[in-house]
């Protein structure tokens, strides 16, 4: 480890976890019960108030079902008592994230801080479901249904963070022309700023629009992220086209810390973005 790095492998293998047997294993289950329960994915996702979609990628292995879909399950299928005992077997996991991104992806987990500036697109923590399937279908060389379905799913598990670490800081700095970019068509930006306003309303999250007549620009050299671990220590990330870096070195680490503070600096203030992504979403 090169002068000035923080160790960031301690308590971490180097081994991928890989929720992907555990997972096939759960939805096979759901499927042989449903099966000898005599019902369609359709009728199935009916009384369990699910998607034939959703239904369809937990049986195949591509969804990590909630609480809520393994206790309308049990009840459907005969509350035997074998899809809960199953479900406490799962290995949650992200298989739709790059593998460059996981070792990130894990310390966000543990982080006490988190913040992003995006200049590309809405941030991953912040986006909607018809948002990211609408960036993912945008993708070249395109992603195969399979695909799809494993991105979105780990972009959605990730979002958990924000409501489920409420003690966990969460600063976003974001561009004016992402918010006003309509990707995926007028319904889907309308879900996507609802969703971006409704997060804005907790505690712990802050957003800022970098607006689009600025000046002055702290973040030229492209979008970042930041965290803080609970012993202080300052770590970054920074993503291209085909790759992305952890960067532990701490006086790296030092200076994007320090231009993310210039940029919340020369955004708009929290209050004056919420009311500008209102405007605009009125727009719509």
């Amino acid at each position: 480890m090169a002068t000035g790095d923080i160790d960031v492998t301690a308590g971490d293998g180097e081994r991928e976890p890989d929720p992907s047997d555990s997972l096939r294993t759960f939805g096979a289950v759901v499927q042989a019960l449903r099966e000898h329960a005599g019902l369609s994915r359709v009728e199935f996702g009916t009384l369990v108030r699910f998607s034939k979609h959703t239904v369809e990628s937990v049986e195949l292995g591509r969804r990590m079902p909630d609480e809520t879909f393994v206790d309308r399950a049990e009840e459907a299928l005969g509350d035997t008592g074998a899809l809960r005992k199953a479900a406490r077997h799962l290995t949650r996991g992200v298989p739709g994230l790059a593998v460059w991104f996981r070792r990130w992806a894990r310390l966000e987990k543990l982080a006490v801080s988190l913040c992003t500036y995006e200049c590309r697109l809405v941030p991953g923590l912040l986006q909607s479901e018809g948002y990211a399937r609408a960036a993912f279908d945008n993708r070249i060389p395109p992603l195969s249904d399979e695909q799809m379905e494993a991105q979105v799913v780990a972009r959605l598990e990730r979002q958990r963070l924000i409501r489920e670490r409420p003690n966990t800081s969460f600063g976003f700095v974001v561009e004016e022309h992402i918010v006003r970019r309509r990707l995926g068509g007028d319904v889907v930006a309308c879900e996507q700023l609802d969703l971006i306003l409704s997060f804005a309303e907790l505690r712990n999250v802050c957003v800022q629009v970098m607006p689009i007549d600025s000046v002055c620009h702290a973040g030229l050299d492209g979008p970042l992220a930041l965290l803080e671990t609970p012993d202080g220590k300052r770590l970054a990330y920074s993503e291209g086209q085909k790759n992305g870096r952890l960067i532990s070195n701490v006086t790296e680490a030092a200076v994007l810390h320090q231009r993310y503070a210039t940029l919340r600096a020369q955004a708009l203030n929290p209050l004056d973005s919420v009311g500008l992504l209102k405007h605009i979403r009125g727009a719509l």
